[in-house]
C-alpha cells in the first residue's frame, strides 16, 4: 500500500503539477494578450480620434489666443461622445483650458502624455493612474502648433479603463474556470488510469511475495492484453518454472539418495557378510561378493563424477582441454570398448560404417568419451529391452554428424523438450540422477554444436549430436 500511495503521489507531483503549470501559463498568456489587444484597439482608436480632431482643429489655429479658446470650449462642448471619454484642451502650462466635463476646466493634468506631445510635436499615450483620483485612465494628447511652429496647446482624449479592466477580469476569470474544469478532468481521468494500473499491480505484488514465500506454482487470475497482461503471464511462466524445477530437484534428491543407498547397501552387505564368515567362505562366493563390492563402488564413483561435473558447470568453473583430435578414432573406440560390455547384457551395439572424410577437428577428447559414453548408457538403459543399439559417424556438409539409436519404447512427446534439463528423468524407471544430459549438453555446446533427441521412425530414441568443421 505505501508503495501504491507513493505512485499516486509522485504521479501528483509530476504529471498534475506540469498540468497546473500549463493551465497557469495558458491562462496567464491569454489573460495578457486579450488585455493586450484591448488596450491596444482602444489606443488606436483614441489616436484616430485626436488625428481627426487635430485636423478638424487647424483651421483654428490662425486666429488670436483669445479666439482660439473660446473654439476650443465650443468644440468641448459639442463632443458627442462625452459619455464614453473626455476631451481636453490643455495649455503648455498643463492647465485644463476646455474640457467636455465642465467641471475639470482650469485643473491641471500633468501626465506623460502631455508633456511628451508638448516636446516631441507627436501623439502620445499614457495608461496608468489618474493622479488625481487614483483611477485608471489611458490618455491620447495631440499637440497643437500655431503658424510659426509654436505648440500653443494640446488636444487631449481620455477615458477610463474601469469597465475595460472588468471585461478583462471576466475574461480571465472565465478561462480560469474553463482551466480549472481541465485540470478537474485530468485528475479524475489520472486517478481512475493510476486505479486501473494499481489494482493489477497490487495483485501480482501479492502473488509475487508468495512465490517467493515458497508458493510456487501460484497463478495471477488476470485477463488483459495490455504489458500489465504480459507481465502476469511472464510471472505465471516463471511461477510454473519454479514449481516444476523444484519438483525436479526433490524427485533428483529422492532419486539420488536411492541411487547411492542401493550400492552402499551391496557394498555394506557384502562387507559384513566376509568379515562375519571367519574365513569359511569359500573362494568363489568371496570372488563374487568382491566383484559386486567393485562393481558398486565404480558406479558410485561414476555417479560422484557426475555430480562433481555438474556443480562445476553451475558455477562456471567448468573448462575443456582443446587439441586437433581424430573425433572418429575416439568415438569408434568407445562403441567397440562399450560393445562388449552391451554383448554380456545380450544387447547388440552395432556400428555403421562409412567411408566419409572426417577431418581433425578441435575438441576435447576426454570430454567428448564422456558424451558417448553417457548416451550409450542411456541407450542401454532406457530402450535396452528393444536388444539393438546403433551408432555411426558421418560428415554432412561442414558438420560432423553422431547419431546413437536404439529400438526401445522412446520418449513422451511432451517429454522430448524436457529430457535435457538438470534433474529431469520424466516417467522412465531406469536408475540415474537425471543430469546426464544437462552435462553431455553443457559439453557439446561448448564445442559450439549441438545435441538433439527425438523419436526415430520405426521406434526407439535418436540421439544426434552436430559439431562444426572448422576451415582446414
Amino acid at each position: 500500500m505505501k508503495r501504491t500511495k507513493g505512485l499516486q503521489g509522485r504521479w501528483l507531483r509530476n504529471t498534475l503539477s506540469l498540468v497546473l503549470a500549463l493551465v497557469l501559463l495558458c491562462v496567464t498568456a491569454l489573460s495578457v494578450t486579450v488585455a493586450a489587444y484591448y488596450y491596444s484597439s482602444m489606443e488606436a482608436g483614441m489616436e484616430s480620434k485626436a488625428r481627426t480632431g487635430t485636423a478638424f482643429f487647424e483651421t483654428y489655429i490662425g486666429q488670436s489666443y483669445n479666439e482660439y479658446y473660446q473654439s476650443c470650449a465650443k468644440f468641448t462642448q459639442s463632443f458627442d461622445a462625452k459619455d464614453v471619454m473626455e476631451l481636453q484642451f490643455v495649455n503648455t502650462g498643463y492647465r485644463i483650458v476646455a474640457s467636455s466635463y465642465s467641471n475639470l476646466s482650469k485643473k491641471t493634468a500633468e501626465t506623460d502624455d502631455i508633456r511628451q506631445a508638448i516636446e516631441t510635436k507627436e501623439i502620445s499615450s499614457f495608461t496608468g493612474e489618474n493622479p488625481d483620483t487614483g483611477e485608471r485612465i489611458m490618455a491620447v494628447s495631440s499637440p497643437l502648433v500655431y503658424t510659426n511652429g509654436e505648440v500653443i496647446g494640446v488636444l487631449r482624449y481620455v477615458t477610463s479603463l474601469k469597465r475595460v479592466d472588468r471585461q478583462i477580469l471576466m475574461f480571465t476569470l472565465l478561462i480560469s474556470l474553463v482551466g480549472l474544469v481541465i485540470l478537474l478532468i485530468v485528475y479524475i481521468s489520472g486517478r481512475y488510469y493510476l486505479k486501473s494500473i494499481l489494482g493489477p499491480v497490487s495483485e501480482i505484488t501479492k502473488t509475487a511475495k508468495r512465490i517467493a514465500a515458497g508458493s510456487y506454482g501460484v497463478q495471477i487470475q488476470l485477463h488483459s492484453n495490455d504489458e500489465i497482461g504480459e507481465l502476469a503471464d511472464t510471472i505465471n511462466d516463471m511461477s510454473n518454472k519454479i514449481s516444476q524445477a523444484e519438483k525436479m530437484q526433490s524427485e533428483f534428491v529422492s532419486s539420488v539418495s536411492h541411487e547411492l543407498r542401493t550400492p552402499l547397501t551391496a557394498i555394506s552387505g557384502w562387507s559384513e557378510t566376509l568379515l562375519s564368515s571367519g574365513g569359511s567362505v569359500d573362494t568363489r562366493e568371496a570372488q563374487r561378493g568382491l566383484r559386486i563390492i567393485l562393481r558398486e563402488s565404480k558406479r558410485l564413483t561414476g555417479m560422484v563424477e557426475e555430480l562433481l561435473e555438474f556443480t562445476r558447470i553451475q558455477d562456471g568453473r567448468f573448462t575443456l582441454n582443446v587439441a586437433m583430435s581424430d573425433l572418429r578414432s575416439e568415438f569408434e573406440d568407445t562403441v567397440f570398448m562399450y560393445g562388449s560390455r552391451l554383448a554380456q547384457e545380450n544387447i547388440e551395439l552395432e556400428y555403421l560404417e562409412n567411408d566419409d572424410d572426417i577431418p581433425e577437428i578441435p575438441c576435447d577428447t576426454a570430454r567428448m568419451r564422456q558424451v558417448f559414453l553417457n548416451i550409450l548408457d542411456n541407450a542401454a538403459k532406457h530402450g535396452g529391452e528393444g536388444g539393438k543399439i546403433t551408432a555411426e559417424i558421418r560428415r554432412v556438409e561442414q558438420e560432423i554428424l553422431i547419431r546413437i539409436r536404439d529400438f526401445g519404447p522412446g520418449i513422451p512427446e511432451e517429454e522430448l523438450p524436457l529430457v535435457k534439463k538438470k534433474f529431469y528423468k520424466g516417467s522412465s524407471k531406469a536408475r540415474g540422477s537425471g543430469i546426464g544430459l544437462a552435462v553431455c549438453d553443457e559439453i557439446v555446446s561448448m564445442h559450439n554444436g549441438s545435441l538433439e533427441l527425438s523419436n526415430a521412425e520405426g521406434g526407439g530414441t535418436l540421439v544426434t549430436i552436430r559439431l562444426p568443421i572448422e576451415a582446414q
